[in-house]
């Protein structure tokens, strides 16, 4: 199969599969095996799960940004 081919087909797919798809190729392309990579893993899951618990609250990215840019003026 060609890689234009490949392509259309996965783009045919419904969008959950879709995902699927592109959330699986950089895993296995390039696995997360180093000590670093699962630290980052730990750190991920424990600030989704303070999260979702209510322990912090997000802010939205517009409001990031906003901050950014008050800081570091153009």
């Amino acid at each position: 199969m060609k890689t234009n081919d490949l392509i259309v087909e996965a783009l045919s797919l419904p969008v959950e599969e879709r995902a699927i798809v592109v959330d699986s190729i950089p895993r296995k392309a390039n696995p997360p095996e180093s000590d670093i990579d699962k630290q980052w893993a730990e750190v991920a899951k424990r600030q989704l799960e303070e999260l979702r618990s209510g322990q912090v609250q997000a802010v939205p990215g517009d409001e990031v940004f906003e901050n950014i840019w008050k800081r570091f003026p153009k």
